[in-house]
């Protein structure tokens, strides 16, 4: 019996961290689609904005903003509505995360 819960527990915590694994893979996977603007990992070419390692709570806010129209844009309002506020906030996260 010992053994068997032994093995159970190894068994969940396998599954806990192969669910950790692609839920990091699944952000990157959304901030992916900002690499044709601001640069692979949030580093732009000039004449973009660059969003590596900026503050996440500052680039939420801009998100929001466009989400909900306050701030004008060519196609960040657009794409914005396309994301759960939770998944802007877990795709900033990423990006505050990565070096300049």
């Amino acid at each position: 019996m010992v053994k068997t819960m032994k093995w159970l527990a190894a068994g969940v915590l396998c599954a806990s961290a192969v669910g950790a694994q692609a839920q990091v893979n699944q952000v990157r996977v959304w901030a992916a689609a900002c690499a044709n603007c601001h640069g692979t990992d949030g580093r732009a070419e000039s004449g973009m904005e660059s969003l590596a390692g900026k503050d996440k709570d500052e680039m939420l806010q801009k998100l929001m903003d466009f989400k909900s129209g306050r701030k004008p844009a060519t196609i960040m309002h657009q794409l914005s509505k396309g994301y759960t506020d939770e998944q802007l906030a877990q795709i900033v996260g990423y990006f505050a995360a990565q070096k300049k």
